[in-house]
Protein backbone atom coordinates (compact mmCIF):
# COMPACT_ATOMS: atom_id res chain seq x y z
CA UNK A 1 0.00 0.00 0.00
CA UNK A 2 1.74 3.30 -1.19
CA UNK A 3 1.03 5.36 2.38
CA UNK A 4 4.42 6.52 3.39
CA UNK A 5 3.03 8.31 6.71
CA UNK A 6 0.45 6.93 9.28
CA UNK A 7 -1.90 9.08 10.91
CA UNK A 8 -3.85 8.27 14.26
CA UNK A 9 -7.20 8.52 14.49
CA UNK A 10 -6.63 11.18 17.00
CA UNK A 11 -4.31 13.38 14.83
CA UNK A 12 -6.94 13.00 12.08
CA UNK A 13 -10.26 13.73 14.18
CA UNK A 14 -8.32 17.20 15.60
CA UNK A 15 -6.66 18.02 11.54
CA UNK A 16 -10.57 17.22 9.97
CA UNK A 17 -12.50 19.20 12.69
CA UNK A 18 -10.78 22.45 11.15
CA UNK A 19 -13.18 21.86 7.98
CA UNK A 20 -17.29 22.18 7.69
CA UNK A 21 -17.47 19.08 6.60
CA UNK A 22 -18.53 16.88 9.11
CA UNK A 23 -17.14 14.30 11.77
CA UNK A 24 -14.62 11.41 10.68
CA UNK A 25 -16.45 8.10 9.44
CA UNK A 26 -13.68 6.22 7.99
CA UNK A 27 -10.24 6.84 6.46
CA UNK A 28 -8.76 3.91 4.41
CA UNK A 29 -5.81 4.25 2.81
CA UNK A 30 -5.06 4.27 -0.96
CA UNK A 31 -2.82 1.73 -2.50
CA UNK A 32 -2.30 3.59 -6.14
CA UNK A 33 0.12 6.39 -6.46
CA UNK A 34 4.12 6.75 -5.53
CA UNK A 35 4.20 10.36 -4.42
CA UNK A 36 2.02 11.06 -1.45
CA UNK A 37 0.27 9.21 0.96
CA UNK A 38 -3.37 8.75 0.11
CA UNK A 39 -6.42 8.68 1.86
CA UNK A 40 -10.22 8.11 0.99
CA UNK A 41 -11.99 10.29 3.82
CA UNK A 42 -15.42 9.12 4.59
CA UNK A 43 -17.29 12.02 7.18
CA UNK A 44 -21.05 12.83 7.84
CA UNK A 45 -21.07 15.14 5.03
CA UNK A 46 -19.50 12.42 2.06
CA UNK A 47 -16.15 11.05 0.58
CA UNK A 48 -13.09 13.14 0.15
CA UNK A 49 -9.51 12.46 -0.49
CA UNK A 50 -7.13 13.54 2.30
CA UNK A 51 -3.04 14.03 0.60
CA UNK A 52 0.20 14.13 2.55
CA UNK A 53 2.59 15.44 0.36
CA UNK A 54 5.79 13.36 1.22
CA UNK A 55 9.55 14.65 0.94
CA UNK A 56 9.83 14.24 -3.35
CA UNK A 57 6.99 17.10 -3.31
CA UNK A 58 8.51 20.44 -2.65
CA UNK A 59 6.36 22.57 -0.36
CA UNK A 60 6.26 25.27 -2.47
CA UNK A 61 4.99 23.79 -5.11
CA UNK A 62 1.71 23.58 -3.72
CA UNK A 63 -0.03 26.88 -3.91
CA UNK A 64 0.42 25.81 -7.48
CA UNK A 65 -1.20 22.54 -7.84
CA UNK A 66 -4.01 23.40 -5.46
CA UNK A 67 -4.61 26.73 -6.73
CA UNK A 68 -4.50 25.43 -10.61
CA UNK A 69 -7.27 22.97 -9.39
CA UNK A 70 -9.39 25.24 -8.30
CA UNK A 71 -8.56 27.70 -11.78
CA UNK A 72 -9.34 24.34 -14.09
CA UNK A 73 -13.20 23.95 -11.77
CA UNK A 74 -13.97 27.26 -11.95
CA UNK A 75 -13.93 27.27 -15.85
CA UNK A 76 -15.29 23.84 -16.21
CA UNK A 77 -12.83 21.20 -16.51
CA UNK A 78 -13.77 17.90 -14.45
CA UNK A 79 -11.31 17.74 -11.48
CA UNK A 80 -11.11 17.64 -7.47
CA UNK A 81 -11.52 21.09 -6.16
CA UNK A 82 -9.70 21.54 -2.63
CA UNK A 83 -11.61 21.83 0.41
CA UNK A 84 -11.25 25.15 2.27
CA UNK A 85 -10.91 25.43 6.29
CA UNK A 86 -12.87 27.06 8.45
CA UNK A 87 -9.74 29.73 7.96
CA UNK A 88 -10.15 29.70 4.29
CA UNK A 89 -6.66 27.96 3.85
CA UNK A 90 -6.39 25.00 1.55
CA UNK A 91 -3.41 23.55 2.81
CA UNK A 92 -2.29 22.01 6.30
CA UNK A 93 -0.32 20.18 8.38
CA UNK A 94 -0.85 16.50 9.44
CA UNK A 95 1.42 13.79 10.87
CA UNK A 96 4.31 16.21 10.32
CA UNK A 97 3.61 16.59 6.45
CA UNK A 98 1.87 19.12 4.49
CA UNK A 99 -1.88 18.13 3.74
CA UNK A 100 -5.38 18.80 1.58
CA UNK A 101 -8.24 17.95 1.66
CA UNK A 102 -10.07 17.76 -2.07
CA UNK A 103 -13.55 16.45 -3.42
CA UNK A 104 -14.08 12.99 -4.25
CA UNK A 105 -14.39 12.40 -7.98
CA UNK A 106 -16.53 9.70 -9.06
CA UNK A 107 -15.37 7.37 -11.23
CA UNK A 108 -12.71 4.25 -11.99
CA UNK A 109 -9.35 4.46 -14.30
CA UNK A 110 -9.33 2.35 -17.36
CA UNK A 111 -6.60 -0.34 -17.48
CA UNK A 112 -6.51 -0.94 -21.46
CA UNK A 113 -8.18 2.18 -22.99
CA UNK A 114 -10.28 1.93 -26.38
CA UNK A 115 -9.46 4.35 -29.21
CA UNK A 116 -13.19 5.65 -27.78
CA UNK A 117 -11.70 6.36 -24.03
CA UNK A 118 -8.22 8.28 -26.01
CA UNK A 119 -10.82 10.52 -27.87
CA UNK A 120 -12.50 11.20 -24.58
CA UNK A 121 -8.70 12.09 -23.56
CA UNK A 122 -7.61 14.04 -26.43
CA UNK A 123 -10.86 16.25 -25.97
CA UNK A 124 -10.41 17.04 -22.21
CA UNK A 125 -6.43 17.03 -23.04
CA UNK A 126 -7.07 20.27 -25.16
CA UNK A 127 -10.27 21.64 -22.92
CA UNK A 128 -7.69 21.88 -19.97
CA UNK A 129 -4.97 23.95 -21.91
CA UNK A 130 -7.32 26.31 -22.82
CA UNK A 131 -9.07 26.51 -19.50
CA UNK A 132 -5.70 27.08 -17.82
CA UNK A 133 -5.48 30.36 -19.72
CA UNK A 134 -5.39 33.01 -17.13
CA UNK A 135 -3.77 30.96 -14.25
CA UNK A 136 -1.15 33.36 -13.14
CA UNK A 137 0.81 31.16 -10.99
CA UNK A 138 4.32 29.83 -13.19
CA UNK A 139 5.86 26.76 -12.05
CA UNK A 140 9.04 25.80 -14.59
CA UNK A 141 8.96 21.84 -15.58
CA UNK A 142 11.48 20.46 -13.33
CA UNK A 143 11.51 17.41 -15.68
CA UNK A 144 11.93 18.57 -19.11
CA UNK A 145 15.23 18.89 -21.63
CA UNK A 146 17.55 20.61 -19.21
CA UNK A 147 16.91 18.13 -16.25
CA UNK A 148 17.27 15.12 -18.43
CA UNK A 149 21.16 15.02 -18.47
CA UNK A 150 21.78 15.74 -14.71
CA UNK A 151 19.14 12.67 -14.21
CA UNK A 152 20.45 10.74 -16.57
CA UNK A 153 24.34 11.09 -14.67
CA UNK A 154 22.77 9.47 -11.47
CA UNK A 155 22.30 6.58 -13.65
CA UNK A 156 24.40 6.20 -16.24
CA UNK A 157 27.42 3.94 -14.37
CA UNK A 158 24.75 1.15 -13.48
CA UNK A 159 22.41 1.44 -16.41
CA UNK A 160 23.71 -1.37 -18.46
CA UNK A 161 22.59 -3.53 -15.15
CA UNK A 162 19.54 -3.10 -17.06
CA UNK A 163 19.91 -3.68 -20.70
CA UNK A 164 22.82 -4.22 -22.67
CA UNK A 165 23.65 -1.25 -24.18
CA UNK A 166 21.43 0.87 -22.54
CA UNK A 167 24.06 3.29 -21.54
CA UNK A 168 24.98 3.78 -24.78
CA UNK A 169 21.91 4.50 -26.47
CA UNK A 170 20.77 7.04 -24.44
CA UNK A 171 24.04 8.94 -24.31
CA UNK A 172 23.21 9.11 -28.10
CA UNK A 173 19.41 9.91 -27.70
CA UNK A 174 20.28 13.04 -25.27
CA UNK A 175 22.70 14.45 -27.70
CA UNK A 176 19.71 14.49 -30.58
CA UNK A 177 16.99 16.34 -27.66
CA UNK A 178 19.67 18.31 -26.47
CA UNK A 179 20.40 19.56 -30.05
CA UNK A 180 17.31 19.84 -31.74
CA UNK A 181 14.46 20.65 -28.71
CA UNK A 182 12.41 23.46 -29.54
CA UNK A 183 13.46 26.97 -27.86
CA UNK A 184 11.33 28.14 -25.63
CA UNK A 185 8.53 29.67 -27.31
CA UNK A 186 8.96 28.29 -30.53
CA UNK A 187 5.61 26.30 -30.06
CA UNK A 188 2.56 27.53 -28.01
CA UNK A 189 3.38 27.36 -24.31
CA UNK A 190 0.72 27.20 -21.01
CA UNK A 191 -0.05 25.14 -18.24
CA UNK A 192 0.32 21.35 -18.91
CA UNK A 193 -0.69 18.25 -16.47
CA UNK A 194 2.71 16.29 -18.24
CA UNK A 195 1.69 13.38 -16.37
CA UNK A 196 -1.90 12.28 -17.33
CA UNK A 197 -1.33 8.55 -17.60
CA UNK A 198 -4.53 6.24 -17.61
CA UNK A 199 -4.93 5.89 -14.06
CA UNK A 200 -5.11 9.98 -13.95
CA UNK A 201 -8.15 9.55 -15.65
CA UNK A 202 -11.75 8.95 -14.63
CA UNK A 203 -14.52 7.54 -16.70
CA UNK A 204 -18.39 6.59 -15.60
CA UNK A 205 -19.43 4.62 -18.50
CA UNK A 206 -19.04 5.70 -21.91
CA UNK A 207 -17.99 9.81 -20.32
CA UNK A 208 -14.87 10.87 -18.89
CA UNK A 209 -15.83 12.11 -15.56
CA UNK A 210 -12.38 14.30 -14.99
CA UNK A 211 -8.78 14.78 -14.13
CA UNK A 212 -6.69 13.72 -11.18
CA UNK A 213 -2.97 14.28 -9.82
CA UNK A 214 -2.18 17.58 -10.75
CA UNK A 215 1.25 17.33 -8.82
CA UNK A 216 3.67 17.36 -11.73
CA UNK A 217 1.27 19.64 -13.78
CA UNK A 218 3.80 23.01 -14.97
CA UNK A 219 4.22 25.80 -17.75
CA UNK A 220 5.36 23.53 -21.24
CA UNK A 221 4.54 23.03 -24.71
CA UNK A 222 1.06 22.03 -25.11
CA UNK A 223 1.98 19.58 -27.83
CA UNK A 224 4.33 17.75 -25.27
CA UNK A 225 1.37 16.92 -22.79
CA UNK A 226 -0.27 15.91 -26.25
CA UNK A 227 2.87 13.71 -26.79
CA UNK A 228 2.96 12.22 -22.99
CA UNK A 229 -0.43 10.77 -23.76
CA UNK A 230 0.28 8.99 -27.22
CA UNK A 231 3.45 7.34 -25.08
CA UNK A 232 1.10 6.43 -21.99
CA UNK A 233 -2.49 5.66 -23.87
CA UNK A 234 -1.57 4.59 -27.58
CA UNK A 235 0.75 1.54 -26.72
CA UNK A 236 -0.66 -2.07 -26.78
CA UNK A 237 0.42 -4.65 -24.20
CA UNK A 238 2.85 -6.17 -26.15
CA UNK A 239 4.31 -2.39 -27.08
CA UNK A 240 3.07 -2.05 -30.57
CA UNK A 241 1.58 1.57 -31.44
CA UNK A 242 -2.02 1.80 -32.30
CA UNK A 243 -2.30 3.88 -35.16
CA UNK A 244 -6.11 4.10 -34.66
CA UNK A 245 -6.07 5.30 -30.69
CA UNK A 246 -3.85 7.29 -32.00
CA UNK A 247 -5.63 9.07 -34.56
CA UNK A 248 -8.36 9.16 -32.17
CA UNK A 249 -6.53 11.03 -29.56
CA UNK A 250 -5.08 13.75 -32.26
CA UNK A 251 -8.07 14.21 -33.92
CA UNK A 252 -10.46 14.62 -30.90
CA UNK A 253 -7.76 17.31 -29.97
CA UNK A 254 -7.89 19.60 -32.46
CA UNK A 255 -11.44 19.57 -32.56
CA UNK A 256 -11.34 21.84 -29.38
CA UNK A 257 -7.71 23.39 -29.85
CA UNK A 258 -6.84 23.01 -33.30
CA UNK A 259 -2.74 22.46 -33.57
CA UNK A 260 -0.36 25.24 -35.09
CA UNK A 261 1.59 23.24 -38.08
CA UNK A 262 4.59 23.65 -35.57
CA UNK A 263 3.15 21.62 -33.41
CA UNK A 264 2.16 18.80 -35.80
CA UNK A 265 5.95 18.66 -37.19
CA UNK A 266 7.66 18.65 -33.81
CA UNK A 267 5.31 15.87 -32.49
CA UNK A 268 7.88 12.87 -33.18
CA UNK A 269 10.86 14.55 -31.40
CA UNK A 270 8.78 15.51 -28.39
CA UNK A 271 7.36 11.72 -28.31
CA UNK A 272 10.92 11.00 -28.05
CA UNK A 273 11.30 13.37 -24.96
CA UNK A 274 8.43 12.31 -23.80
CA UNK A 275 9.77 8.69 -24.01
CA UNK A 276 13.43 9.05 -22.88
CA UNK A 277 12.10 11.44 -19.47
CA UNK A 278 9.62 8.60 -18.00
CA UNK A 279 12.56 6.18 -19.15
CA UNK A 280 14.87 8.25 -16.77
CA UNK A 281 12.90 8.56 -14.09
CA UNK A 282 11.83 4.89 -14.09
CA UNK A 283 15.49 3.88 -14.59
CA UNK A 284 16.67 6.17 -11.69
CA UNK A 285 13.93 4.52 -9.13
CA UNK A 286 14.47 1.00 -10.69
CA UNK A 287 18.43 1.86 -9.14
CA UNK A 288 17.37 3.08 -6.22
CA UNK A 289 14.47 1.18 -4.18
CA UNK A 290 14.95 1.41 -0.81
CA UNK A 291 14.46 -1.13 1.91
CA UNK A 292 11.27 -1.75 2.67
CA UNK A 293 9.42 0.11 -0.54
CA UNK A 294 5.62 0.05 -0.36
CA UNK A 295 5.35 -0.25 -4.37
CA UNK A 296 7.33 -1.68 -6.91
CA UNK A 297 9.42 0.92 -9.36
CA UNK A 298 7.76 0.59 -12.98
CA UNK A 299 10.39 -0.78 -15.85
CA UNK A 300 12.45 1.49 -17.95
CA UNK A 301 12.45 -0.99 -20.64
CA UNK A 302 9.56 0.03 -21.78
CA UNK A 303 9.64 3.58 -22.01
CA UNK A 304 13.21 2.01 -23.80
CA UNK A 305 11.35 0.19 -26.38
CA UNK A 306 8.69 3.18 -27.40
CA UNK A 307 11.65 5.27 -27.82
CA UNK A 308 13.14 2.95 -29.97
CA UNK A 309 9.63 3.15 -31.72
CA UNK A 310 9.29 6.80 -32.36
CA UNK A 311 12.67 7.29 -33.69
CA UNK A 312 11.64 5.46 -37.00
CA UNK A 313 8.60 7.76 -36.99
CA UNK A 314 9.11 10.41 -39.90
CA UNK A 315 5.68 12.65 -39.43
CA UNK A 316 3.04 12.77 -37.18
CA UNK A 317 1.19 10.37 -39.76
CA UNK A 318 2.70 7.71 -38.13
CA UNK A 319 0.62 8.73 -35.06
CA UNK A 320 -2.41 8.70 -37.18
CA UNK A 321 -2.76 12.06 -37.67
CA UNK A 322 -4.34 13.18 -40.88
CA UNK A 323 -4.95 17.11 -41.85
CA UNK A 324 -8.65 18.26 -41.47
Amino acid sequence: MAVYTEVSDEELDRFVAGYDIGAVLSCKGIAEGVENSNFLLHTERGNFILTLYEKRVDPNDLPFFLGLMEHLASRGLGCPLPVHDRAGATLGELAGRPAAIVTFLEGQWVRRPTARHCALLGEALARMHLAGGGFERRRPNALTMPSWRPLWERSAARADEVATGLSADVEAELAVLERDWPAEGALPFGVVHADLFPDNVFFLGDRLSGLIDFYFACDDMFAYDVAVCLNSWCFEQDLSFNLTKGRALLAAYEAVRPFEPAEVAALPLLARGAALRFLLTRLYDWLNVPPGALVRPKDPLEYHRKLRFHRAVDDASGYGWSPR
